[in-house]
């Protein structure tokens, strides 16, 4: 039931917490309900979804390295009390199945109760073990040398269960032995330093450097937050956290980047790629793969280096829709004559891109989100064009809501890519599942009307 800031192990501890709670339900409603004569598999499939929708709303498993025992309680009663409402809601529904208020009480107090023991064994165990060996430590800076930056600073060095590591302050009003250097040194020392987390005074700093210093957080993928230091309300965009009762205000991230949202949209993703695999790749895939090979020489499937999550290189899969060359890393332009005659059906109708499913089970895309650019477009727009490199805060997706905007296909101005990376921007920033919807369909029929860049 827990999840922390990024770092070194954290990737992993949600996967695996989330797996043991779905397991110890399933394990023991097997065992409770053993005789009230229900389809397991039904069952558990229904369970399993009404587990992961409750945490999604409840945000269950957002516990980081300061949340309170309390606030963590809290969550643990929440989902509890929702998903009861959830097992019951169940029964009603099949003539069979005998209903036993007895066995549903029994089945959700073990549960909640070897759940919340073993998510506060892991969360005090994991702070014993920042604390004794220092792994997984936050690289944190200050910016501002006011009391309030130095109470932070204190209480990062002796409280180090929370995990922090305090590397320097930066200040352009004061000068002493215990300031870095000035604002603007900070860049290259956060590079050098591999710094995580940039805290800042917002009494030390201008509007104009306060803009550039959330640009730069923004494209380097640092987490920027805020000590408040004075009574003013200073953005919409933040939230408060407390470490014990000292207030840090947070430069809060997209729906996309909380872990409930990203479970979620995982599950969206495996459970659509695995009906078009099974539904539509198994058979067609025979039939292109002759056509393909029918024409010209080399393989059905076309592989890419491309850069996706984090800007961490995959390979994209698609469809072969060319003449085999030495050109991959230039896109396809109108009348290329690189594609062949099949390479342009499958290109106007979109199925050269069906293979990516692979990648979408794989982990390595989403079924929606910025399209993956080639490597060679990445060094060429990611210093040239604002916010480019956002778009490689989510995973890239086999359809995006530039594309279904017209904005798909060949880049031939700066304005092109201006307009595809404002899209994929607002997609980032203003997520739901009904956007998700909305440009799969959208997708689908732009695929049957045709579109003017598809070659």
């Amino acid at each position: 039931m827990m999840t922390f800031h990024v770092g070194r192990y954290s990737k992993y501890i949600r996967p695996i917490s989330v797996l043991m709670d779905l397991m110890v339900i399933s394990v023991f409603c097997l065992f409770f309900f053993r005789e009230l004569n229900l389809n397991a598999f039904c069952y558990l499939l229904y369970q399993t979804s009404g587990w992961m929708a409750v945490a999604f709303f409840v945000k269950f498993y957002e516990i980081y390295r300061f949340t309170t025992p309390v606030e963590i309680t809290t969550k643990l009663l929440k989902q509890g009390a929702i998903f009861v409402l959830v097992v019951i809601a169940f029964f009603p529904f099949s003539k069979e199945v005998l209903f036993s208020g007895r066995a549903v009480a029994i089945f959700v107090t073990s549960s909640m109760t070897f759940i919340a023991i073993s998510k506060f064994s892991l969360f005090y165990y994991l702070k014993k073990y920042r604390l004794i060996t220092g792994s997984n430590l936050r690289r944190a800076i200050i910016i501002g040398y006011t009391p309030e930056a130095i109470r932070l600073k204190e209480l990062f060095e002796t409280r180090a269960d929370y995990g922090y590591r305090f590397l320097a302050f930066f200040s352009d009003k004061k000068t002493n032995e215990n300031i870095q250097g000035k604002v603007e040194d900070l860049k290259k020392y956060v590079i050098d330093n591999k710094v995580d987390e940039i805290y800042c005074s917002l009494n030390e700093i201008s509007n104009e450097q306060l803009k550039d210093l959330v640009f730069f957080a923004d494209e380097n993928n640092r987490i920027l937050k805020f000590i408040p230091d004075t009574k003013e309300i200073f953005s919409k965009n933040l939230k408060i956290d407390y470490y014990e009762i000292f207030p840090v205000l947070s430069l809060k991230k997209t729906v996309l980047h909380e872990p409930t949202t990203k479970a979620f949209k995982r599950i969206f993703d495996i459970v659509f790629s695995l009906i078009v695999i099974v539904g539509l790749l198994s058979w067609l895939i025979p039939i292109l793969a002759i056509l393909i090979k029918l024409e010209s020489k080399g393989p059905v499937f076309f592989k890419q280096g491309r850069p996706g999550l984090d800007e961490k290189e995959f390979f994209c899969y698609k469809f072969r829709s060319m003449k085999i060359n030495k050109t991959t890393e230039k896109e396809a332009s109108k009348n290329d004559p690189r594609v062949t005659k099949i390479g342009r059906f499958l290109r106007k109708t979109s199925l050269d891109e069906m293979p990516q499913f692979l990648n979408v089970l794989m982990g390595d895309m989403s079924v929606v989100g910025p399209r993956p650019h080639l490597w060679s477009q990445n060094k060429s727009y990611g210093n040239r064009i604002q916010k480019y490199m956002v778009r490689h805060y989510v995973k890239p997706g086999i359809t995006g809501l530039a594309q279904v905007r017209g904005f798909r296909g060949e880049i031939e101005t700066d304005e092109d890519m201006i307009n595809r990376i404002k899209f994929d921007v607002f997609y980032i920033e203003n997520w739901s599942i009904i956007l998700d919807l909305k440009v799969i369909i959208q997708t689908v029929v732009n695929i049957f009307q045709g579109e003017e860049k598809a070659y």
